[in-house]
């Protein structure tokens, strides 16, 4: 269910988070099995049984936020309990309520720092528009410190092949994209531009290779690049700890 799970900071101040793969769901082939997709092909019911297990092995006395994802930076700060609000980023300070981003090949990103987490959704677009940095603006505003951040998993730079154009016009907003895949084509690594992105901002990134995978590798783990249409959504969840 987990691919990736800890708690982190002092007591008083702790969050929780994880990363989801696609085990100990509910969903059937192609799916198979914790499919955490908003919306397709998969049955509504299945979707949903999956995300109500993940949040009951997670944090059953709180509620959800989650997003419709646009591949923008807009970030919403979350005071509530949210069904699909429109934006890339979600933060909020509130200790009863799960913070959730889904991906099968972007970058997602858990951020903590002292009274405030968040999470980012971070694809191709949201790197050149600088979401994660959108995040990281909006918790400071709401009084975070010493952020920490811990990116999930996501394509690699040795997997993601784009067009030369493609890759030229995401180099020249973020150099560190820069990448070849495997086979020898024009790539790019949107986790290494996320890095950076967050390293500029004096943003401590969590070294956890157990999280990072790469999607299109890990058959545990869903991948858009590798399943098209029958790829499901993994998930990043946070939340600060009563």
């Amino acid at each position: 269910m987990f691919a990736f799970r800890t708690t982190h900071g002092p007591a008083g101040r702790s969050v929780e988070l994880a990363f989801t793969d696609r085990l100990g769901g509910v969903s059937s082939a192609p799916y198979d099995e914790l499919n955490l997709a908003a919306e397709g092909p998969d049955a509504a019911e299945d979707r949903a049984e999956n995300l109500r297990r993940v949040l009951a092995e997670l944090a059953p006395d709180a509620a959800l936020a989650d997003l419709r994802q646009v591949h923008g930076r807009e970030v919403v700060t979350a005071d509530g309990p949210l069904e699909r609000a429109t934006g890339d980023g979600l933060v909020t300070t509130r200790t009863d309520l799960v913070l959730m981003v889904r991906v099968a090949d972007c970058v997602p990103v858990l951020l903590a720092g002292g009274t405030v987490v968040g999470a980012a959704h971070a694809g191709r677009a949201g790197v050149v528009a600088g979401v994660v940095p959108a995040t990281v603006e909006r918790m400071r505003e709401l009084g975070a410190t010493e952020v920490v951040a811990w990116i999930g998993p996501h394509v690699c730079g040795g997997c993601y092949e784009v067009p030369t154009q493609m890759q030229e016009e995401v180099v020249a907003v973020e150099p560190t994209t820069l990448a070849t895949t495997t086979w020898g084509t024009p790539s790019l690594d949107l986790g290494a531009g996320v890095r950076a992105q967050l390293e500029r901002l004096g943003v401590e990134v969590a070294e956890a290779p157990e999280a990072a995978r790469c999607t299109r590798e890990a058959p545990d783990l869903y991948s858009h690049r590798r399943d098209g249409r029958g790829a499901g959504r993994l998930a990043g969840l946070v939340r600060r700890l009563p």
